[in-house]
């Protein structure tokens, strides 16, 4: 099991010029970032959840690659803690997201105000909305100079409806988002089981070097299967659950209650199972699903508030 007082990030170096943030250990609200360079300048994929978190972030960039502009930046997906510090960018940084993601950024609650559902409740500090500039609907590649980044959409709800991924072809790199998690409970319940189980065949597809998932630590090429398969065992378990849970009349969180997690109940962040059945629930009956009586029923299934990270100490210096 996580506790909430996690390592420092820092950024990790993957291939010349290309860097991972790894913010440990990938709970609620900390999540993984990246950074890559090229001739005309740096492309930033990801922020943070708050102030003080992109703004070690950035300090790190500065550090690694001083003098080099943030010219763009890409959002995987619409999820605070992967776009709230896109204020903390550069003006003149040209931000890329799908425009589902923008969508669904634009029309986020939580931004305006954590409800206290996790602990400690997320301080944002001085940010504010900022959407991306440049939408896509299905791939677009941004030239760094010499260097090629293929944003890519999976062509179909998974993780959310707007996800994307970073790709470098030549170092054969893959940024993912939270298509993949890696070592705590994958989260679906803003997307589709369904849609994340086909996604991870989609992944496997651009047959990936190294991998920086959403949250957790970097995949290597020799472990990416086993992340895979973890993966697609869990979501087939969450849509087991959910089945029997509807034919027996249950609630989703009545469902969880009952269920076993089995191979899973070690992973951090367990009571996104819960989230996760309302999901499934909403797909079978064709419907949508509340996302605030998810977390309400997520915190009612642990008896207590989410936990996340209290490491959000401000940049050295």
């Amino acid at each position: 099991m996580h506790t909430n007082e996690s390592a420092p990030s820092r950024l990790e170096p993957l291939a010349d010029e290309v860097w991972a943030w790894v913010q440990p250990d990938g709970t609620w609200w900390v999540n993984n970032a990246g950074v890559i360079g090229g001739e005309d300048g740096l492309l930033v994929v990801d922020t943070c959840a708050t102030e003080q978190r992109t703004l070690r972030f950035l300090a790190e960039i500065a550090r690694v690659a001083p003098d080099r502009p943030i010219r763009w930046a890409v959002n995987t997906h619409e999820h605070g803690d992967h776009s709230y510090g896109n204020s903390l960018l550069p003006a003149e940084t040209v931000l890329f997201g799908h425009e589902h993601m923008r969508a669904g950024l634009a029309a986020d609650p939580i931004i305006d105000g954590c409800p206290p559902f996790w602990s400690p409740v997320p301080d944002w500090g001085a940010i504010r909305r900022r959407v991306p500039s440049v939408t896509f609907s299905s791939a677009v590649t941004v030239h760094t100079g010499g260097r090629a980044v293929e944003l890519h959409h999976p062509g179909h709800t998974a993780h959310t409806r707007g996800d994307v991924v970073a790709w470098l072809p030549r170092e054969r790199i893959l940024f993912t988002g939270d298509l993949l998690f890696h070592g705590l409970t994958p989260l679906v319940f803003m997307g589709s089981l369904t849609g994340a189980l086909r996604a991870l065949d989609w992944v496997a597809e651009f047959a990936p070097e190294r991998v920086v998932p959403g949250h957790g630590p970097l995949i290597d090429r020799a472990d990416l299967d086993d992340v895979l398969a973890a993966h697609e065992r869990y979501y087939r378990h969450v849509l087991a659950i959910a089945g029997t849970g509807r034919r027996d009349g249950l609630s989703p969180l009545e469902a969880a209650t009952q269920a076993d997690l089995g191979e899973f109940a070690d992973w951090a962040d367990s009571e996104r199972l819960v989230a996760n059945l309302h999901r499934a629930y909403a797909d079978a009956d064709g419907g949508e699903a509340d996302v605030m009586a998810a977390l309400r029923d997520s915190v009612a299934w642990r008896g207590g508030p989410m936990e996340t990270s209290v490491n959000d100490a401000p940049p050295a210096g």
